[in-house]
């Protein structure tokens, strides 16, 4: 029982550090254009001929 002095603390911490990666990264815009990224993806501009 000794081991969950450690083991919780440490689960909450990797818990709320993915929670601010997360939040960071809705707040920087990554998620903003999602049909963009799906229709470039299939684009043939870049093929050489």
């Amino acid at each position: 029982m000794n081991v969950l002095v450690f083991l919780v603390p440490a689960a909450l911490a990797l818990g709320l550090t993915g929670l601010c990666a997360f939040l960071w990264s809705l707040k920087s815009g990554q998620y903003e254009d999602m049909e963009g990224s799906a229709a470039r993806i299939l684009s043939n501009e870049d093929l050489e001929k």
